[in-house]
Order: structure tokens, then C-alpha cells, then sequence
């Protein structure tokens, strides 16, 4: 069984947490908003670190941030974002925690609009990652090529989650 590169180079070790990931969730469509919220949040933690660091901190980041529930984290308080900050079991980075926040509160305004973050997703084009850098910008923080671009294809928004040859590959079906 052939599998992507990245994951065929980490060679019989199952336990890594890249190889669950990649066959069971990396590409697959996501339908509720607080699983959303959550892998931009990780892609966004993930800037200049490895995914691995990400994964393996996955459980911390859960318990940390509210299980991701969108009401919770938009409504954190200065001393929650302290609290976040001190947190050696998540990434410390204060523009990463205030862009969970400041997201967290701009998907609320887009479910008031659309119904759902999913369905502003769903109405969105995303045929380029210019076009879909441009409508990440003009609503989020921290939001930059590499992290547009994984987080859409991690949900099945954008192609390019596994190699053709992958057996993944025909698990998933980008939604474009």
C-alpha cells in the first residue's frame, strides 16, 4: 500500500500521531462548527512549528481552550488570556492566542449571518489560494498562505490532502 510521502517516511511507527491524523482526519470534510474552529486554531498554532509539536499537544490545547466551543472562546476574559499565556501545555505565543479569540468572536458574526461558519465556508470560492487567502484576511487574524491553504485542505475545501496514489486519496472528495 502506497501512502503520501510525509507518511511513508515515518516508517513502521504507528504510534506517531501523523499517521492517525492522515488517515483518519486530515482531509476529511468537517460539518460542526466548534471541529472547524478547532483545526483553524491548530493550523494556527502550528506557524513555524512542526504538526507533530501540534498533535502531540492536541489533548492540552482541548482542555485549555473550552473544548473549542465558539461561545466560550470568544468570550474569554483578560485574565482567561493571561491564564492561556502561562499554559506550558499549549503554544505560548500572544498573537496566536488573541487571533483564537478575535476569530472565535468573528465566526459568531458569520453564523449570525449564514447560519453557520460551515455554510460561510460552503458559499465561499476557494478555486485559488489567492482568492482564498483574500476572504480568510478580510474576516480572521493570523491567517496567512500555509495556514489558509492546510486548513482548507485539511477539510476538504481545497485538493491536495494526499498524493493520488495514497488510498486516502479516495476516501476524501474536496468539496470544490
Amino acid at each position: 500500500m502506497s501512502y503520501c510521502a510525509y507518511v511513508a517516511s515515518l516508517g513502521e511507527d504507528w504510534s506517531n500521531p501523523n499517521k492517525y491524523y492522515h488517515d483518519k482526519e486530515y482531509g476529511v470534510p468537517l460539518s460542526d462548527d466548534n471541529e472547524l474552529f478547532e483545526r483553524l486554531v491548530l493550523e494556527i498554532n502550528q506557524a513555524g512549528l512542526s504538526w507533530n509539536t501540534i498533535l502531540n499537544k492536541r489533548a492540552n490545547f482541548k482542555q485549555a481552550y473550552d473544548h473549542f466551543v465558539i461561545e466560550v472562546v470568544a468570550n474569554y476574559t483578560e485574565e482567561k488570556i493571561a491564564e492561556l499565556l502561562q499554559d506550558k501545555g499549549i503554544i505560548r505565543n500572544r498573537l496566536k492566542v488573541h487571533a483564537a479569540v478575535y476569530n472565535a468572536q468573528q465566526i459568531i458574526v458569520l453564523q449570525q449571518t449564514h447560519g453557520s461558519f460551515k455554510n460561510w465556508l460552503d458559499q465561499q470560492d476557494f478555486s485559488t489560494i489567492d482568492k482564498a487567502v483574500k476572504l480568510f484576511k478580510k474576516q480572521f487574524k493570523f491567517v496567512g498562505v500555509e495556514i489558509v491553504k492546510e486548513f482548507l485542505m485539511s477539510t476538504a475545501y481545497m485538493e491536495g490532502a494526499h498524493d493520488i496514489d495514497c488510498p486516502c486519496y479516495r476516501k476524501v472528495s474536496p468539496r470544490i
